[in-house]
C-alpha cells in the first residue's frame, strides 16, 4: 500500500502527541465516515456503479459538499480505469490519496501563518458570535507564547455583553494582556490603541477580536473595512492574516458564513473549531475545495493545547487511523 506506506512514514516524523490529537479528535468523524467506507468496501467485490453511488452518498453524509463530491468521484473514476483497479480492497488507499490531493490543490505548501521576521505581526479573527472566536485567540495567544514569541490582545468586539471580560478571562489564563475600552466603544478605536501599545512595548504578535453579528451584512462590511483601515493606516500591509473562525459542528450553515465573510473582507484562512464534537469532518475539504480558502488551525478538544495547526495528511490519518494501524500489525507480524 504505497500511498499508506509515504503517509504513515510522513506521520511517524512528527509528533507523536500531534498524531493523537488529531486521531482523538477525528473519532466522531472516523467511526461514521471511515466504518462506513469500509462497510462499503467490505460489501462489494469489484468497482461498479453502484459502488460509486454509495460512496457517494457517505461523502455527502459526511459534509464534504455536493460539488466537492462530485468532483472527487469523477476523479475515483479516472483513477480506478488508469490504475485498472477491479478489487474494491483497493479503494481505501486510493480515497485517501484523492482527500490529499483534494486538500492540497496546486499548493503543496503547508498552510502556516504569515508572520513577520521583523515587526509585528497582526492577526484579525472574524466571525459570527458563538463560534469559538475568543477561545480561539486565547488558544492561539497560548500557542504563540509557548514558542517565545510575545503577544498582545485587542478585545475589539464591544458590543456583545460579556465579550471584553470573555477576552480578558483568557489573557489572565495564558498570561497575556489585553488592550480594551469600555463595551459599546468604537473598535476602530481599540484596535488603534493596540497598535500603539504594541508598537511601545516591541510586541512580536497583536491578536484582535471582532463583532461577529450577522444580522445586517452591510453594517458588518463597514465595521470590518474601517477596522482594516485603521491597522492598514498605522501599519502597512497589515492585517497579515485575517482568520475566519467557524463552528465545525454547523456544516453547511458554515459555508455560508464563509461565503459571506469572504464578501465581506479579505479572509487568508479558517480556523475550525469543535471538530471533535461533529460526526462531519468532511466539512474541512468543502470549504477548501470550494472557497479556495486554506483551513489553517483546527479545534480538537477543549484543552488550551488542543488548537492545532491544520495537516491534510493528520487528517486522512485521522479518518482511517483504525484501517491503518491493522495494516501496520499485519506487516510487522
Amino acid at each position: 500500500m504505497n500511498f499508506f506506506k509515504k503517509l504513515k512514514e510522513k506521520i511517524t516524523q512528527q509528533a507523536d502527541s500531534v498524531t493523537e490529537k488529531f486521531k482523538q479528535g477525528l473519532a466522531k468523524t472516523r467511526s461514521s465516515f471511515a466504518e462506513r467506507v469500509n462497510d462499503l468496501i467490505a460489501r462489494y467485490r469489484k468497482v461498479d456503479e453502484e459502488f460509486f453511488e454509495e460512496l457517494e452518498e457517505i461523502l455527502i453524509a459526511a459534509d464534504v459538499g455536493v460539488t466537492t463530491v462530485m468532483e472527487l468521484i469523477d476523479e475515483l473514476k479516472m483513477e480506478v480505469k488508469r490504475r485498472n483497479i477491479q478489487d474494491t480492497k483497493e479503494m481505501q488507499e486510493v480515497i485517501s490519496e484523492k482527500l490529499v490531493e483534494i486538500y492540497r490543490g496546486d499548493d503543496n505548501e503547508p498552510t502556516v501563518l504569515n508572520m513577520q521576521e521583523n515587526g509585528l505581526t497582526v492577526i484579525l479573527f472574524v466571525g459570527v458570535n458563538g463560534v469559538g472566536k475568543t477561545t480561539t485567540i486565547g488558544k492561539l495567544a497560548h500557542k504563540l507564547k509557548s514558542e517565545g514569541k510575545s503577544v498582545l490582545l485587542a478585545a475589539g468586539d464591544t458590543f456583545r455583553a460579556g465579550a471584553i471580560e470573555q477576552l480578558e478571562v483568557w489573557g489572565e489564563r495564558v498570561g497575556v494582556e489585553v488592550i480594551k475600552q469600555s463595551a459599546g466603544s468604537d473598535p476602530a478605536a481599540v484596535m488603534y490603541d493596540a497598535i500603539q501599545a504594541a508598537k511601545a512595548r516591541n510586541v512580536d504578535v497583536l491578536l484582535c477580536d471582532t463583532a461577529g453579528r450577522l444580522q445586517n451584512k452591510v453594517n458588518l462590511m463597514k465595521e470590518l473595512e474601517k477596522v482594516k483601515r485603521v491597522i492598514e493606516r498605522e501599519i502597512p500591509g497589515a492585517p497579515h492574516e485575517v482568520l475566519l473562525v467557524l463552528d465545525a459542528t454547523t456544516g453547511q450553515n458554515a459555508m455560508s458564513q464563509a461565503k459571506t465573510f469572504k464578501e465581506a473582507t479579505n479572509v487568508t484562512g479558517i480556523v475550525l473549531t469543535k471538530l471533535d464534537g461533529t460526526a462531519k469532518g468532511g466539512i474541512v475539504l468543502a470549504i477548501r475545495n470550494e472557497l479556495n480558502i486554506p483551513v489553517k488551525f483546527v479545534g480538537l478538544g477543549e484543552k488550551v493545547d488542543d488548537l492545532q495547526e491544520f495537516d491534510p495528511e493528520q487528517y486522512v490519518y485521522g479518518l482511517f487511523a483504525d484501517l491503518l494501524e491493522i495494516e501496520k500489525e499485519k506487516t510487522e507480524e
